[in-house]
C-alpha cells in the first residue's frame, strides 16, 4: 500500500513507553465520523438486544365469556355478548403489545462503515491506545488495575484482544467500566460506550485485514 492509503499509529508498551509505529489502512482510522450512521448502527444493536417478551391478553386468552351475560332486549341495560369485552373490567386488551422480535440488520457495507467511523472517532480524539502486548503477572483484579494505571487510563475502557487470554478476562470482569472483547466481537456500541479503546497490535492487525480495503 502507498503512503497515501496508510496511516501511522504509535504503538506503546504497558508502561506507555513508545515502542514503534504501525501502518494501517487510512480507511480504517482516518475516515470521516458519520454520526448519522453511528446512530443507526447503535439503534440496530440495541433493538437486537430487546427481549420482546411483552404481552397482553386478547379475548382469546381471557377466561370466561362463553355465555351471553343477559338477554339482548328487555333488561334496560346495554347489549353485551361476552364478559371478555375490552369494555368490561377484567376484559381483554385491544391492540396491546404481543411478543415480537425487534432485531434488524443494516447492510454489510453499512456495518463496516459504521465500525470504521467509530474507530476513527476514537483515534481523532486521542482515545485509541495500541499496545504491543498485554500480559499480567497473575490473573488478579489488582494486576489489571495496575496495568490500566500504567496506560494512563482513569475512565471506562474497552480492551480488545487478538487471541483469547483467560488471565486478562478473569482479572477484568469485576472492574466496573472495564470490558474485554476478542477482535471478532468488536462492535460500534461498545466502542462508543467506553471512553477509551485499548487494542493490542495483534488485534489491530487482524482488524485491518478484515476491514481495511473493504471499509466504506
Amino acid at each position: 500500500m502507498s503512503d497515501e492509503t496508510t496511516l501511522s499509529v504509535p504503538v506503546v508498551s504497558q508502561t506507555l513507553t513508545a515502542v514503534g509505529q504501525m501502518q494501517v489502512p487510512k480507511a480504517l482510522l482516518g475516515g470521516p465520523v458519520r454520526e448519522g450512521l453511528l446512530h443507526e448502527m447503535v439503534k440496530s444493536q440495541l433493538a437486537s438486544r430487546r427481549s420482546g417478551t411483552h404481552a397482553t391478553k386478547t379475548r382469546a386468552f381471557v377466561s370466561g365469556g362463553g355465555k351471553k351475560p343477559w338477554k339482548q332486549k328487555g333488561t334496560g341495560r346495554a347489549r353485551a355478548g361476552s364478559n371478555r369485552s375490552p369494555l368490561w373490567a377484567g376484559g381483554a386488551v385491544v391492540f396491546g403489545p404481543q411478543p415480537r422480535n425487534y432485531a434488524y440488520r443494516l447492510p454489510k457495507s453499512a456495518r463496516k462503515a459504521a465500525l470504521c467511523s467509530a474507530l476513527a472517532d476514537r483515534h481523532s480524539e486521542g482515545k485509541l491506545v495500541v499496545v504491543d502486548r498485554l500480559e499480567l503477572a497473575e490473573p488478579k483484579t489488582k494486576r489489571m488495575v495496575e496495568c490500566l494505571k500504567g496506560l494512563g487510563i482513569e475512565k471506562s475502557v474497552l480492551v480488545v484482544l487478538g487471541t483469547p487470554n483467560d488471565g486478562i478476562m478473569r482479572a477484568a470482569r469485576n472492574l466496573p467500566g472495564v470490558k474485554v472483547l476478542l477482535i471478532g466481537g468488536l462492535n460500534v456500541y461498545d466502542v462508543l460506550k467506553h471512553a477509551t479503546l485499548v487494542m493490542t497490535r495483534e488485534a489491530l492487525e487482524l482488524l485491518a485485514t478484515r476491514l481495511g480495503e473493504g471499509a466504506a
